[in-house]
């Protein structure tokens, strides 16, 4: 019961500041959009592919290391902030001489200034970067929320002042520096944990040991995710590249939301229970089938009603985000289930069957972005789908040995989520043949699937909706 209430508790909080977050960070971006062109949110790509990267090589996987050693020390930690530190500063560093050749390759006039400013991010989500493990590993995620919130909220008001005010492409740069800043000045004012002048190397090597596997396999994958912003800019253009962001962020609404909360959840509270594979197949199938009966809901429901939410929200200009936001739903909507079976794998022990397996299905997948080059960015999303169904069986088969809950027992669970979501979503989608105005049309659609989605649920009286139901209505009667 213990495991449940925590589980319960984290989820509700993560949940909380992820989607509260991706809220806020959608409207912000809405009013950003109104008053920016494609153009700089294409350079905006091209900021995020550099800042990812590169803070990639800070944490190292240090992180997950702290979170699933049971009694990790100040040394420890100390050991790690210092690490973190030093390696920001020298990759800053990288960042700042690459600036001018990054400028001429992409041909964007103004990135050498832009990407020095940006990369300060580096060192100040280093400093911070102990502090919000240890918030993760005491699963505190009500404090986190009230720090995303507030931080996210002020760089959202004063990038829209400065865009309003014409400052353009610096407008969206600052957002982020700024957010990561006030985000890391109240970690540091809320936790109690303060680091010592200690570097321990036993403690540096035993770290290291098992996060550096994680910590490439971490690497590959954000270099796998986000190898899709340079292609499309030198490929096709700045303009398809905002076209590209924008649908990403609106997918990362929901997607990146749950994936993380999945990652951040999941790991530090079936870590608890990593020596009793009992508890940790019942943990992690009830985790399982509550995410995913959200996920399809969700993601499905949103490539439905994609064309009125796109026009209504920042105008017919962003039209041919679309097709891509509507692509980008179904190959992000098994990620959470892919980071499942992933904190399996890590929570074992097994970080070099981790970096194996991201070897493994990177290999596979890069023919299929070279085919995308080839033939458009529709076809370069429709690869993505393909390699997110490749690499969801590949961690099902191999964590399923680990937990004794096979990839075969594991797709029946969620199947049935599957297929109400995939009918009630083409339902909803049918009504934009009515061509009706946009809102009308968005309104019916909204309402349409939440009433089909319930009902269906309430009809079929499902075990883990019910459960769900019950702790959502206790909520809110005790509120």
């Amino acid at each position: 019961m213990e495991l449940k209430r925590k589980a319960i508790i984290g989820l509700s909080w993560s949940f909380l500041d992820n989607f509260v977050g991706q809220t806020i960070s959608v409207i912000v971006g809405i009013v950003l959009a109104r008053l920016l062109s494609p153009a700089e949110f294409g350079v905006l790509g091209i900021i995020i592919f550099f800042t990812v990267i590169f803070g990639s090589f800070v944490d190292s996987g240090f992180g997950s290391a702290l979170i699933r050693k049971k009694d990790c020390s100040q040394t420890d930690c100390s050991t790690v902030f210092i690490f973190n530190l030093v390696v920001s500063i020298f990759l800053y560093g990288l960042l700042y001489l690459m600036a001018p050749f990054a400028e001429y390759f992409f041909n964007e006039p103004g990135l050498t200034a832009i990407l020095r400013v940006a990369g300060v991010v580096l060192v100040i989500n280093a400093i911070s970067a102990v502090q919000h493990t240890l918030m993760v590993k005491r699963i505190d995620f009500k404090t986190k929320t009230k720090i995303s919130v507030t931080s996210d909220t002020l760089a959202g008001v004063i990038a829209i002042i400065m865009a309003y005010n014409g400052f353009g492409v610096w407008s969206l740069v600052w957002r982020n520096v700024l957010g990561n800043s006030f985000a890391a000045i109240m970690l540091w004012l809320l936790n109690s944990w303060r680091p010592t002048s200690v570097f321990s190397l036993k403690s540096f090597r035993e770290l290291f040991g098992f996060g550096y596997k994680l910590a490439l396999s971490g690497l590959i994958d954000t270099i796998y995710r986000n190898i899709y912003y340079p292609i499309i800019q030198k490929v096709f253009s700045s303009a398809t590249l905002g076209f590209y962001t924008i649908a990403e962020k609106y997918t990362n609404l929901f997607s990146s939301t749950l994936t993380s909360i999945i990652q951040r959840v999941s790991f530090p509270v079936l870590s608890t229970v990593q020596d009793d594979t009992d508890q940790l197949r019942w943990g992690f199938h009830k985790i399982l089938i509550s995410t995913m009966m959200i996920t399809f809901a969700l993601m499905l429901g949103l490539a439905a009603v994609a064309k009125p939410l796109i026009v209504i929200l920042i105008g017919e200009e962003w039209l041919p985000c679309v097709l891509y936001l509507q692509l980008m739903c179904f190959s992000t909507m098994l990620y959470p289930l892919q980071a499942m079976n992933l904190n399996i794998i890590t929570i074992s022990g097994r970080s070099d069957l981790f970096l194996k397996l991201e070897i493994i299905k990177k290999t596979i997948n890069i023919p299929l972005i070279f085919v995308g080059i080839y033939l458009g960015v529709e076809a370069l999303l429709i690869g993505a789908f393909i390699c997110s169904i490749i690499s969801c069986f590949l961690n099902t088969h191999y964590s399923a040995k680990l937990m004794d809950f096979s990839a075969k027992d594991q797709l029946i669970s969620i199947l049935p989520f599957f297929a109400v979501s995939l009918i009630v979503s083409l339902l909803v989608w049918s009504i934009t043949c009515l061509q009706w105005n946009n809102w009308a049309t968005l309104i019916l659609q909204v309402v349409t699937g939440v009433a089909l989605t319930i009902g269906t649920y309430e009809v079929m009286k499902q075990e883990n909706y019910l459960e769900m139901k019950e702790i959502v209505l206790r909520a809110i009667t005790k509120k």
